[in-house]
């Protein structure tokens, strides 16, 4: 669900950029190979893009998840948070990268349940941190060790919520245009859930 409101700052392709912006874009397209809708609207201050990109990175290689773990916790984020360019994004990527069963993708879109027992966990409790605000209970948190996670990343899911609140907020505000590689899962969200 995008914000009422649209920035009206350009979404900044690299041959637009001045040289702080495209020394940010320069690594965003050098980690992932193009410049995506969503880069082109943060580098409007490059320290937001340098910021997420900085996390994304760190929370893909220090949290602990698999890649498939690690898509069920950027979905469940940004389906909470209604953000339809990161749904279509993470939707793509788990799909085509990161071996998560569509089967499971679609249940988080959908907002139905998740049959793997372990990846049930892991929605369940990043959803916990979400609308709490990263104040669990103790049997939140010991039905999530009980899954096989860990403390640590407890402190990586928090990471993550970092990082897909500085994407999704962006998103909202820009009404950033969902690239054509990832149009195949655009997402019109739900409002009743």
């Amino acid at each position: 669900m995008t914000a009422e409101y649209k920035l009206t700052l350009p979404l900044i392709t690299l041959a637009q950029a001045d040289p702080r912006a495209r020394e940010v874009l320069d690594r965003a397209k050098a980690q992932v190979g193009f410049i995506p809708n969503m880069y082109a609207g943060m580098v409007n201050l490059p320290g937001l893009l340098e910021t997420y990109l900085l996390g994304y990175a760190r929370f893909r290689s220090e949290s602990g998840f698999t890649p498939a773990e690690q898509e069920v916790v950027f979905l469940t984020i940004s389906r909470d948070n209604r953000c339809h360019y990161c749904m279509a994004a993470h939707s793509t990527l788990a799909d085509k990268h990161s071996q998560v069963p569509m089967a499971v993708t679609d249940a988080i879109r959908d907002g139905k349940e998740i049959s793997d027992p372990r990846l049930s966990a892991l929605f369940d409790f990043t959803r916990i941190m979400l609308w709490t605000q990263g104040r669990p209970r103790q049997e939140d948190v010991a039905a999530f060790l009980k899954a096989g996670y860990s403390e640590h990343q407890i402190l990586a899911i928090i990471l993550a919520i970092a990082v897909k609140t500085l994407s999704n907020y962006s998103n909202h505000l820009f009404h950033t245009p969902v690239d054509e590689m990832f149009a195949d899962r655009a997402w019109r969200g739900h409002d009743d859930d």
